[in-house]
């Protein structure tokens, strides 16, 4: 009996965090601003360099040309914001490896 709780209550934990994934992501507006206050800090800080502040600004202003674009017709549809998201992936990744010192976590 308790074998088959727990069976349910698992499977009701993996439903309930697979259709809440994008929603910890948030939208993707919200993800640029926290990924300019990462870079801010990491410049207040002294972790990044100008001329690593200067590429991950870059980086960032491209997400922001290829949102524009992609909202031309007035709205985000699912392939263009998980494209979106991807993007942000790999820039918050380019943050964290440049403040850091190119030293990435271990998996």
């Amino acid at each position: 009996m308790k074998k088959m709780f727990l069976i349910v209550g698992l499977s009701l934990l993996v439903a309930t965090l697979a259709g809440a994934g994008p929603a910890f992501a948030g939208n993707v507006g919200e993800r640029q601003i926290r990924q300019q206050d990462r870079i801010a800090a990491g410049v207040r800080s002294g972790q990044l360099t100008p001329r690593e502040t200067a590429r991950l600004q870059g980086e960032q202003a491209r997400i922001r040309h290829v949102k524009k674009e992609m909202r031309s017709d007035g709205r985000l549809d699912p392939a263009e914001r998980a494209r979106l998201h991807r993007m942000q992936d790999r820039s918050s990744r380019h943050v964290y490896a440049m403040k850091h010192n190119h030293r990435m976590m271990p998996r």
